[in-house]
C-alpha cells in the first residue's frame, strides 16, 4: 500500500506548528521529511505525522517588548527563554510580539491563544507575568490550566522595571 504524504505546508497544519518551526526541526533532527525533492519540496508521510501525540508538541516561548525602542530586549528576551528551555531538553517555538500589554489585537497573542485552545502546545515559558499581558494574564493562565498545558515564569518574584512595564 502506498505510503500518503503531504507537503510542508499540510504537514505543519496537522501538527499546529509553522513550516519554518518544520525546517528548523528537519535541521535539528527532530523531525525529518520522508522524503526531499532536487528542488527543496519537503513531504512528510501522514501516518507518522498522525502518529505524534501532544508529548511531542512544542514548548512556546512567548516574548514581547511595548516599543520599536525596545528590540534589543525582545532579542534577550528571546535568547533567555530559548537558553532556559534548552537547558531543560524542551523542543521550543518562539512567539514574538512587538506592542502594548493592553492591546489584544496583536498577532502573536492571538496565535498563541488558538494554540491554547486547540492543545497545541505542551508548556508555556515567559520571562515575566507581565510580558504576556499588562491586564488579563489571569484568564490565559487559566484556559492553559483547563487544557492541561504548563506555564512557566522565569521570573516570578522580580519586579520589572517601569520602562519593561511598559
Amino acid at each position: 500500500m502506498e505510503k500518503k504524504l503531504v507537503k510542508i505546508g499540510i504537514a505543519a497544519e496537522m501538527l499546529g506548528t509553522t513550516p519554518g518551526t518544520l525546517r528548523k526541526w528537519e535541521k535539528t533532527g527532530e523531525l525529518l521529511p520522508h522524503r526531499k525533492t532536487a528542488g527543496g519540496t519537503r513531504y512528510y508521510e501522514v501516518s507518522e505525522l498522525l502518529s505524534l501525540n501532544t508529548s511531542d508538541a512544542p514548548t512556546i516561548c512567548y516574548a514581547r517588548v511595548s516599543s520599536h525602542d525596545q528590540k534589543e530586549d525582545l532579542k534577550r528576551q528571546q535568547t533567555m527563554l530559548e537558553s532556559y528551555c534548552s537547558a531543560k531538553g524542551w523542543r521550543t517555538e518562539t512567539i514574538k510580539d512587538l506592542g502594548s500589554g493592553m492591546n489584544y489585537k496583536k498577532r502573536g497573542i492571538n496565535k498563541l491563544l488558538e494554540m491554547i485552545l486547540r492543545k497545541q502546545m505542551k508548556r508555556l515559558v515567559i520571562t515575566h507575568k507581565d510580558r504576556l499581558l499588562r491586564f488579563g494574564s489571569e484568564l490565559v493562565f487559566s484556559l492553559c490550566e483547563l487544557q492541561g498545558i504548563e506555564i512557566v515564569i522565569i521570573h516570578k518574584g522580580e519586579q520589572p522595571s517601569f520602562e519593561e512595564e511598559l
